[in-house]
């Protein structure tokens, strides 16, 4: 109950925060205080707008909005999201797009579970779905899943990848952004020795924790710093009443949204300073910059404890996939076991989050994949949201990761083509 509590008291503090934005909107907005002509009045309008939508933000899973996709043919196509599996913790979720040939390139985008939603990564989305039939793994808010769905952690992660991998069949090229990159080398791996014939064509690892140690941040610096103990005893809650995960452990969105403004608390704090000044001057829209960023960042979601511990021990300070003994249900996965995936390593130079050598370590670990199926990038300049989204990403990374894709479509040696392992939709 302890756990629960605490839990309910954040949310309690969040719903105060909005209560408190919306009544000093309301209040600062009556008609009458134009008859008084003093800034306050409208520095407190702005101060309640602003708070109001922050807080609200937290709660609410950000829509896709990709409406259009623009066509060869010059004309808008509309772009539709649909749930193509279902399962309790995770969708795999495919972007089709209406009335457009399809494409050859069919993306397996792997969405970080790292405390935001899968919308985290709408512009890398955006970007290639012009281009290529586009999935993507959507997970679930872990407050919202009860107790009687069981757990999820790493081991499960993984296997929702082999069996989205699976449905996708052989014709698939894997994008797996930050947190999932070592699971989803992990899951290739796994179906080099269960299912050679639904291997992806390609897999492409952007900015992930293969070795946490090959260079040092202060992520992994908190990770060698703080024991098990700790870690479960200052992070890990139970969901409140409010919820449909009510008495589950999570590591709770709320908590994880301190834990990053705190690391750059001067320009947050500065960032809505200026949107309140510029709110109470009327120079602000519902559509800004500032909105456009924040409506994502400050929208969290919980993390299964499960899921958030055994990442820390198991990759962080156990590095079990840097030293290739990691296990799924007891059997041992074997990256070496690798041979005909084409890999690439995309890195930033300026990366704070993963830095340059986390992710490459991943081509050492592939024995067995020749050496001209194997390559890296390291863009200059970017840092970890750089090198999927923003102009890096478009101008340098994209053609780069697509030449990639096209070049090992065509390999001769290719295995023979068989059909995707087709698994019907369920919600078990």
């Amino acid at each position: 109950m302890k756990q629960m509590a605490t839990y309910d008291l954040m949310e309690t503090m969040r719903n105060t925060n909005e209560w408190l934005g919306a009544s000093a909107r309301a209040m600062a907005s009556y008609p009458v205080w134009g008859m008084v002509p003093h800034p306050m009045f409208k520095m407190m309008s702005a101060w309640g707008r602003v708070t109001e939508r922050s807080f609200a933000r937290m709660v609410i899973k950000p829509a896709w909005g990709i409406r259009t996709v623009v066509g060869e043919d010059g004309r808008d196509h509309l772009v539709d999201p649909q749930i193509e599996l279902a399962r309790p913790f995770g969708d795999l979720v495919r972007f089709r797009v209406a009335s457009r040939p399809e494409k050859a390139r069919r993306i397996l985008l792997c969405a970080p579970m790292s405390g935001h939603y899968a919308t985290l990564l709408r512009s890398t989305v955006a970007s290639l779905l012009p281009d290529a039939e586009v999935w993507i793994t959507d997970w679930h808010n872990a407050r919202d899943i009860p107790v009687s769905e069981g757990k999820f952690d790493i081991e499960d992660y993984t296997q929702y990848l082999v069996d989205f991998m699976k449905h996708l069949g052989p014709d698939t090229h894997v994008v797996a952004v930050c947190q999932p990159a070592p699971l989803a080398l992990a899951a290739t791996a796994l179906l080099a020795e269960e299912a050679p014939e639904a291997q992806p064509l390609t897999l492409t690892l952007i900015g992930g924790p293969i070795d946490p140690d090959a260079a040092a941040t202060e992520v992994t610096d908190f990770g060698r710093r703080v024991t098990m103990g700790q870690l479960e005893h200052l992070a890990i809650q139970r969901v409140g009443f409010k919820y449909a995960g009510v008495g589950r452990q999570v590591y709770p969105g709320l908590l994880q949204l301190a834990g990053f403004i705190s690391m750059n608390l001067d320009r947050h704090a500065q960032a809505f300073s200026d949107k309140i000044v510029a709110a109470a001057q009327g120079e602000d829209s519902e559509r800004d910059q500032h909105n456009r960023f924040y409506d994502e960042y400050l929208a969290v979601m919980d993390m299964t404890a499960e899921f958030y511990l055994s990442t820390v021990e198991r990759i962080f300070k156990e590095r079990e996939i840097a030293r290739n003994v990691f296990e799924v249900n007891g059997k041992p996965v074997d990256i070496s076991k690798v041979t005909d995936v084409a890999t690439m390593i995309v890195e930033g130079a300026n990366d704070d989050i993963s830095a340059p050598g986390q992710c490459l370590a991943a081509l050492d670990l592939l024995t067995g994949l020749p050496d001209e199926m194997k390559a890296q990038h390291l863009e200059p300049g970017a840092g970890h949201y750089g090198i999927f989204a923003g102009s890096s990403w478009r101008n340098n990374i994209r053609p780069l990761v697509f030449s990639f894709m096209d070049d090992n479509s065509k390999r001769g040696n290719r295995k023979a083509k068989k059909p995707a392992v087709t698994l019907a939709a369920s919600n078990s």
